[in-house]
């Protein structure tokens, strides 16, 4: 767990006053007690997780259960309106701005997103269903993703479309590309 803590320390760039670190410091406190074998002894930590699960969620309008399975480096860039499922799976690197919705596509319908590496999630998406999202993949602001995405690619639009990502692969030219402010 402590290893984890220093990486997002050093993710949220040693800023206490960065809503998604606080939610992080949660989440990994919320995962760490699963490890306590003993019920009636993690029954306490448990308590306290929801506790200040509850918190984060009013303070930050995040909602990131512990039994999400996140990668390292997972960055919340702005915080507000961002709801992810409990079933949903993140790799490495990953970004995710406010509004975004990382969930079910219908209700009673079990079934989340799993997310490659270095996935960068605009403001407002919506990525719903058991789909998966390839590596390198960036998604526009106000897109809805309810398929699958391959590797290095730019999903714009609602319903997304896929739009190969340039060679080059300079971050402003895809932000651009994608609708988010460069």
């Amino acid at each position: 767990m402590f290893e984890n803590l220093r990486e997002d320390w050093q993710t949220y760039e040693r800023d206490w006053a960065r809503q998604g670190l606080w939610v992080m410091l949660v989440y990994r406190f919320g995962r760490w007690r699963y490890g306590i074998a003993n019920r009636f002894v993690r029954w306490p930590f448990s308590f306290l997780y929801r506790l200040l699960k509850l918190l984060s969620q009013i303070l930050t309008g995040i909602d990131l259960p512990c039994e999400v399975r996140l990668g390292r480096r997972f960055l919340i860039e702005h915080f507000g309106g961002i709801i992810i499922s409990g079933d949903a799976v993140f790799g490495d690197d990953c970004v995710v701005r406010n509004g975004v919705t990382v969930g079910l596509r219908h209700r009673g319908v079990r079934g989340a997103p799993v997310i490659g590496d270095r996935v960068d999630i605009g403001a407002g998406a919506k990525v719903l269903g058991p789909i998966r999202i390839g590596n390198d993949v960036v998604i526009g602001a106000n897109a809805v993703v309810i398929r699958d995405l391959p590797d290095n690619c730019i999903a714009v639009g609602v319903p997304a479309r896929i739009i190969p990502r340039p060679p080059d692969r300079d971050p402003a030219t895809e932000r651009t590309a994608a609708g988010q402010v460069a």
